[in-house]
């Protein structure tokens, strides 16, 4: 039940509509915060002085029911998702590899035309935090049915919920499943394949294609962050809470999916507090609004993060930036990412704000990134990207291009 966590959303539209109550009273009660040198400053004085013209007794009162209202409609809002009966209902392709938690789905068997022999396959590695479903949210989009229908053969990872082995794992023990995924998938393929990762799935995949070049045709990403001290200005809390929660992780055995939520939340605090109230305006038998359910369903039914790969994300990608400085060692392995020469397709969403796009664009610089690169940046958001309205023309048929080029 959403939005996770609910009382952090509901407690962030209080203190924020709250305030503007707080600051009536200051100011009414000529606090030394709104002396006329300090309203000048803020352009509040000629404000102030309508608002005495026309009659701050009943100001007063429009402001307390104004404030009222708009937690009435958030409210409402959330009431309203909780009751639309959407529900993703696409039928999951068979599993053709797994190993503990982790699946491999086989998602040429969508389409004829992707089960041609000599088809390329496709190694679709999503990220640890946010389950897959949003690469296959319903059938008008599912960036991985769009790539069978054109005839390239996705094998997604579906890395589950971490068992009592996975609360154990690290991102290298991760990546060591990982490669055995890909032998076999190249081995079902006859030939290497491409390997499509996205978001902390793609950093994975820079690794894993260069701790096994020779089994990867190429590389192409979608928002991967790798250089996480780029651009601290969005990631202030995570960076100065990481090694907090991350004691808490080893405490606990995992980073559980409300304290992720709860990085997310602070990405944007007031995300929930707007798309919610405008949800109430939809119509809900609609489309937008079937739409925005499953989407929410998705960002709400994450999986919790494993200990150690909390603290080798949380401390050694975001606090020591091991990655963007070539100091990340997986498997005694230091990860450079300009040593994989093979056909590289970076894209970057310019309007990401889980992944700054100078953490990304650190993959497409050929003299710290990636060698054979191709950059592709997109007017998109870093969930838009694969799921908006324009992702087909803006995302998808440009990356599917490239993938069939290979």
């Amino acid at each position: 039940m959403g939005p996770r966590p609910l009382p952090l959303h509901l407690g962030t539209a209080l203190m924020t509509w709250a305030s503007s109550e707080s600051a009536w009273q200051l100011w009414k009660r000529a606090s030394p915060n709104s002396k006329p040198g300090f309203a000048r400053a803020d352009g509040l004085t000629d404000l102030l002085q309508e608002i005495a013209a026309r009659d701050p007794v009943r100001f007063e009162a429009a402001l307390h029911r104004e404030i009222g209202r708009r937690l009435d409609r958030l409210a409402e809002g959330v009431l309203a998702y909780r009751r639309n009966a959407a529900h993703r209902s696409l039928e999951t392709p068979p599993a053709v590899w797994s190993e503990g938690s982790t699946r491999v789905l086989d998602y040429g068997a969508t389409s004829r035309l992707s089960r041609r022999r000599g088809t390329r396959a496709v190694l679709v590695v999503p990220s640890l935090i946010n389950r897959w479903e949003v690469l296959d949210l319903s059938p008008e989009k599912s960036l991985l049915r769009a790539m069978a229908a054109e005839g390239v053969r996705p094998y997604l990872v579906d890395w589950g919920t971490p068992g009592t082995d996975e609360r154990r794992f690290d991102l290298a023990a991760y990546l060591a499943r990982l490669e055995r995924a890909l032998a076999f998938v190249g081995r079902r393929a006859r030939r290497a394949p491409v390997v499509l990762g996205y978001c902390m799935g793609g950093t994975m995949s820079v690794a894993l294609a260069q701790r096994r070049p020779r089994r990867v045709a190429g590389l192409a990403l979608l928002a991967a962050p790798w250089d996480f001290h780029a651009d601290k200005t969005g990631h202030a809390f995570l960076l100065s809470a990481g090694p907090l929660l991350a004691a808490m992780a080893d405490r606990v055995g995992e980073l559980p999916v409300d304290v992720l939520q709860t990085l997310f939340w602070s990405l944007d605090p007031w995300l929930a507090v707007k798309k919610f109230p405008r949800f109430v305006g939809l119509d809900q038998e609609g489309e937008q609004a079937r739409d925005f359910v499953l989407l929410e369903d998705w960002l709400n039914d994450g999986a919790p993060l494993a200990g150690p790969v909390a603290r080798d994300c949380l401390v050694g990608w975001y606090g020591e930036n091991l990655p963007g400085r070539g100091q990340w060692v997986v498997g005694g392995k230091r990860i450079v990412p300009r040593k994989f020469r093979r056909p590289s397709l970076v894209m970057i969403p310019s309007g990401d704000r889980i992944v700054p796009p100078l953490s990304a664009a650190a993959l497409a610089d050929p003299r710290r990134g990636l060698k054979n690169v191709t950059r592709l940046d997109l007017p998109l958001g870093h969930i838009g990207m694969v799921v908006s309205g324009r992702a087909r023309e803006l995302c998808w048929t440009p990356l599917i291009d490239w993938l069939k080029a290979r």
